[in-house]
């Protein structure tokens, strides 16, 4: 989907900021901090993290914290599950059953901890 038509369509007023922010996200492979990209972006600390949080608001972007207090982000796709490894914090996307349920409950982010193999 086009990045204006979806900010709009999630009733958020467009700005190139927020699709600069998306262009990102859409061409990432794995969730990205803001440390990842803060050299790419033309905004401060606050300024993104309000974004996100707008974006998460409306469910256009997923975000969960690491092991080493970093939130990550990611664009809201299909359930899966992340690895986030204890010693080098890495945060790696697993492929999970995307008909993971618990009864009585709607699962957004499914997160495993412990030591990846470069670690291990």
């Amino acid at each position: 989907m086009e990045l204006e038509k979806l900010i709009k369509n999630n009733k958020l007023k467009f700005t190139p900021a927020r699709k600069m922010l998306l262009e990102i996200f859409s061409k990432a492979s794995q969730p990205l901090a803001y440390e990842d990209i803060k050299s790419d972006i033309a905004m401060d600390k606050a300024t993104f993290y309000r974004n996100m949080t707008t974006f998460e608001g409306t469910g256009i972007l997923n975000g969960f914290e690491s092991s080493d207090k970093k939130r990550y982000y990611e664009m809201n796709k299909k359930l899966h599950a992340h690895f986030i490894c204890n010693q080098c914090h890495k945060v790696e996307c697993l492929e999970a059953d995307e008909h993971f349920t618990l009864k009585g409950y709607t699962v957004e982010n499914i997160i495993v901890h412990g030591v990846c193999r470069t670690c291990g």
